[in-house]
């Protein structure tokens, strides 16, 4: 047990001596992910240390919250005191003044060691307005058995090509083993977050300079056409209802030769209490059509307070808290390195114990691969990778990725849902004021 450890539990301890009456409770809206679980379960060390405050917990599903909380902090309803949001929401939230400042952060929490890239993604103006959970990019995670039998070797740094190969080489439908398991549920930051990172490296964007969409182009139909082909060939059945949990069940289930997702699931995949392929995981970055880009993204899960909390102290205190290095420490303690939260911190690539992590270096060079205000092959107007960081954009997102779902549930043709998407994403940039 490190020093740090112990002190921690000896505070909690100390403090759970102490009554909890009149304790002002603040409400925390998450996302029902593995890192978000695992924050709740550990989350008596921060009561019994903090008596004065209790927990209320709302997990929802990831389109759910989205929604959930984009209601409540534009409408400053007060529903919640501290909210999981993404890199998308930060910069426009903090612009409408929706956040609380967290610039009072105490010297001991060390702003300076957040990494950069996913720094610079929760600031707006100088000021940070959420401090991240975790980080991720997107890489390729797969099956080294499968692939040796296959008679194939993954590359570090693969192209789309040798995904389709390798993808075609692992199908077994017979035996329930699908070559490749990708996103196919709607919504912005489900399906379109994979499509939007996968687009890119084809040469597609959103929008060119002057804010027209562009999904009449070559680049698009190339990249949903060789989706399509992906899943409706190689892919699971009902593809088209799979985010990210249903393809971490499946992989973990052993029935998925590669899954391109995120960084963040390495150490699920990996842990061998949930995972019947645990000791066979491989990892590569994101695929690339040669053209220089990659089709990953970047994101910060982050914990920011509403401007509308009346409980603006406690809610800071619980966020400093849950995205110290002592939180850190606290995970590596009770469930080892491999599940810490990745993707936040330089000194955790730094430590000795989390660099044997063998996805570590990987989730890292993700990261730092992806440039968000340099997003695709051609100039565009917006910065963001897997989305466009404007207001309007997560209606448009979850209603394009509406189209490219149905595409792979079989009820439109490719070109029908990319003439759809076109149409309806130049409505609403009209409506909004982008183009004539």
């Amino acid at each position: 047990m490190t020093p740090k450890f112990r002190a921690l539990m000896g505070a909690c301890a100390t403090a759970a001596l102490a009554t909890a009456a009149g304790a002002e409770t603040i409400t925390i809206a998450t996302v029902n992910n593995g890192d978000m679980i695992r924050m709740q379960k550990l989350a008596d060390a921060f009561t019994e240390a903090n008596p004065d405050i209790e927990l209320e917990w709302v997990t929802l599903e990831e389109n759910v919250l989205r929604q959930r909380v984009t209601q409540d902090v534009a409408t400053s309803g007060g529903q919640f005191d501290v909210m999981t949001i993404g890199t998308y929401e930060v910069p426009i939230w903090g612009k409408q003044g929706w956040l609380v400042p967290l610039d009072d952060l105490p010297e001991s929490y060390d702003v300076d060691d957040l990494l950069p890239a996913i720094r610079g993604g929760l600031t707006v103006d100088g000021s940070l307005y959420a401090v991240p959970f975790y980080g991720e990019s997107s890489m390729v995670m797969y099956r080294k058995d499968l692939m040796e039998e296959a008679g194939l070797e993954m590359p570090d740094a693969p192209s789309w090509d040798f995904i389709k190969e390798a993808a075609a080489a692992m199908t077994d439908k017979e035996a329930e083993q699908y070559g490749i398991c990708l996103r196919g549920k709607a919504g912005w930051g489900e399906n379109m977050a994979f499509l939007s990172a996968m687009a890119n490296s084809y040469g597609a964007r959103w929008f060119d300079e002057e804010w027209k969409p562009q999904f009449d182009g070559e680049a698009w139909k190339a990249a949903l056409t060789d989706y399509l082909e992906l899943m409706n060939e190689y892919g699971p059945p009902g593809a088209s209802s799979n985010g990210f949990n249903e393809n971490l069940a499946l992989f973990q289930q052993g029935k998925c030769g590669m899954w391109i997702d995120a960084t963040v699931a390495a150490s699920f995949v990996t842990n061998p209490t949930d995972s019947t392929v645990a000791e066979d995981v491989g990892f590569a970055l994101a695929p690339d059509k040669g053209l220089g880009k990659r089709g990953n993204w970047l994101w910060a899960w982050s914990l920011a307070v509403p401007a509308g909390t009346d409980a603006e102290a406690s809610a800071k205190k619980f966020v400093e808290w849950a995205t110290s290095k002592e939180y850190t420490e606290l995970v590596a303690e009770s469930e080892g390195w491999a599940n810490v939260p990745p993707g936040t911190r330089t000194s955790l690539y730094e430590n000795p114990e989390y660099q044997k992590v063998p996805f570590a270096q990987m989730t890292l060079e993700s990261i730092n691969a992806a440039d968000p205000t340099n997003p695709t092959v051609d100039p565009v107007p917006y910065t963001g990778v897997q989305f466009v960081a404007i207001p309007e954009f997560q209606a448009i997102g979850t209603a394009v990725g509406q189209q490219f779902s149905a595409a792979l549930a079989g009820q439109v043709s490719a070109e029908e849902a990319l003439s759809r998407a076109q149409a309806l994403t130049e409505r609403e940039m009209k409506r909004a004021g982008y183009i004539k």
